[in-house]
């Protein structure tokens, strides 16, 4: 059984090394697995350390570098889906750590009758510093980032919505086809969702871990939350079953801050200060549950104004994502994305005939 492990890349130099040295040290057979690399025209040392990995080879059955032109995520996937001839395709973010069993327990898993198979994807920070240790308590945090089941290690096999660092049999890749390359930040949830539609499962598995790096300065952190939140309003027009109501938690609470503030404004304060009351409590509570993490920290008495700061900004960045949906419509109405989807499904198949 052939297992193609894909990994895309964008000016990541910094974050190869470690996850490189992961790949090598896997405990599954090297030479039953082939390493697909994209490189996204990388201006840093990208493409020169994924050529470095292939020449020292480490008995993979092959390893391939390629490199594509666009710099949307959802292309760049498609690029390895098309590339990989495995009969399991795993995928791994590049700011990913991996254990020495991650292909092993993947592979396992798949071979118990799964079609789709992830495990727990806790958060991780690099060049460790009270700082950063600050922001990685605010993104660990239920209230600082996500509800999503597979940012915690199961305690059992559960059923979710959505995987990261996922595992696929071919097969489910040659009946849904590719990403919607159309989307940014959302691909995943609108690819995970055709996969649901086809009948498939996606099971996260308690044997199963790899470590996500999470941002490593606030401005990053921001960024990144304003990003994901204004794919959120972006991608409602697109596919409105791929999200759910806790993906436009942040966004009400601006609306309503906004609509008390009017309110306020007019006399009628006394919603607005109940709001910031319970809001508040939960901002402490959630303050108090991180002061109770083994890497302690003085500065996680920041965390009161970094929780409201990322939930603000990812709540304006969905605002301005539904504001912009008739542009974004209008601007991929022409889109090839859909072919493109098809594609992936036509060269998966190809792949297969030839093995």
């Amino acid at each position: 059984m052939l297992i193609s492990l894909c990994m895309i890349a964008y000016n990541e130099q910094d974050a190869l090394d470690g996850l490189f040295k992961d790949i090598s040290l896997q405990d599954y057979p090297h030479d039953q697995i082939e390493i697909v690399f994209v490189d996204s025209m990388s201006t840093d040392r990208t493409y020169q350390k994924m050529e470095e990995f292939k020449n020292t080879g480490f008995g993979f059955e092959k390893v391939t570098i390629v490199q594509c032109a666009k710099k949307n995520q959802a292309f760049s996937w498609n690029c390895a889906l098309m590339t990989a001839r495995g009969d399991i395709i795993i995928r791994v973010d590049a700011h990913a750590r991996i254990p020495r069993n991650f292909i092993s327990r993947n592979v396992y898993n798949i071979n118990l009758g799964e079609d789709v198979v992830g495990g727990g994807r806790p958060n991780i920070t690099s060049d460790v510093s009270s700082w950063k240790l600050t922001l990685l308590a605010a993104e660990d945090s239920l209230f600082g980032s996500s509800v999503a089941s597979y940012r915690r290690p199961p305690t059992q096999k559960e059923y979710l919505d959505s995987l990261f660092h996922a595992a696929y049999k071919r097969e489910v890749i040659q009946t849904v086809g590719g990403f919607n390359e159309d989307l940014g930040r959302t691909e995943d949830n609108e690819f995970h969702y055709r996969i649901r539609q086809a009948g498939y499962k996606l099971c996260c598995c308690p044997d199963i871990i790899s470590y996500q790096h999470s941002r490593n300065n606030l401005k990053d952190m921001i960024r990144q939350k304003y990003s994901n939140g204004k794919w959120i309003g972006l991608t409602l027009s697109e596919c409105p079953g791929c999200l759910s109501y806790f993906h436009f938690a942040p966004f009400a609470l601006v609306v309503i801050l906004v609509l008390l503030s009017i309110f306020a404004m007019f006399g009628h304060p006394l919603l607005l200060y109940t709001l910031l009351i319970i809001y508040g409590m939960f901002d402490i509570v959630n303050t108090v549950g991180c002061f109770t993490m083994k890497n302690l920290q003085p500065q996680f008495i920041f965390l009161p104004i970094i929780f409201p700061i990322l939930h603000i900004s990812y709540g304006i960045g969905t605002i301005v994502g539904l504001i912009n949906i008739p542009f974004w419509q209008k601007k991929i109405s022409k889109s090839k994305s859909k072919q493109h989807i098809e594609k992936v499904k036509q060269k998966i198949a190809k792949n297969t005939i030839a093995k």
